[in-house]
């Protein structure tokens, strides 16, 4: 793990594209301003590792749990 230190509106390079900014320091927390381009997708940990745990689940469900699901407008 690289280290770095930062002050307030200083910044890290990740790549070419992607810049990470000390938005704020405030006690124990530190807000980060990041931009990315729109294809590189950004969450914060928890969310990732929940989307991760909910994409397997769903690739786990078997064949017969889509079989009740009926297209729009299909009575």
């Amino acid at each position: 793990m690289l280290v770095l230190s930062r002050h307030r509106d200083e910044s890290i390079m990740i790549g070419d594209d992607v810049v990470v900014t000390i938005v704020d320091i405030r006690g124990d927390k530190v807000r980060l301003g990041i931009e990315a381009p729109q294809s590189i997708p950004v969450h914060r940990q928890e969310v990732y590792e929940a989307i991760q745990r909910e994409n397997r689940r769903a690739t786990q469900t078997g064949a017969n749990a889509t079989k009740d699901v009926r297209p729009p407008g299909d009575k």
